[in-house]
């Protein structure tokens, strides 16, 4: 059952940047996060972010270039990618859960999902 909602994907070139934004009854889940899946492979965790606390978490894969944030005033929790890479090229999913995160997130235990939206870097 799809709860959440993802915009934003689109085409970019190498260097680029876009933002993913997710939308849906976030203020009921304490944890909300992004994965992707890159063709013809398995979907795999970007980061995450706590919104009661403040605290964010983020793959290595994009640590210093996507930033996931909390918008309060569009109910949205945003993802902007800088310095895209051919590399990021996937389906970008939102899911929320209702624990405590961590690992199990990580791992794609969540409680709500979006269908996913699509980002395409071109060299």
């Amino acid at each position: 059952q799809v709860q959440l909602a993802e915009s934003g994907g689109g085409s970019v070139q190498a260097g680029g940047s876009l933002t993913l934004s997710c939308s849906g009854s976030l203020y009921s889940y304490t944890t909300i996060g992004w994965f992707r899946q890159p063709p013809g492979k398995e979907r795999e965790w970007v980061a995450t972010i706590y919104p009661y606390v403040g605290v964010t978490d983020y793959a290595d894969s994009v640590k210093g270039r996507f930033t996931i944030s909390q918008d309060s005033a569009k109910n949205t929790v945003d993802l902007q990618m800088n310095s895209l890479k051919v590399e990021d090229t996937a389906l970008y999913y939102c899911a929320a859960a209702r624990h405590g995160g961590g690992e199990s997130f990580r791992q794609g235990t969540a409680h709500a999902w979006g269908q996913g939206t699509k980002v395409s870097v071109s060299p």
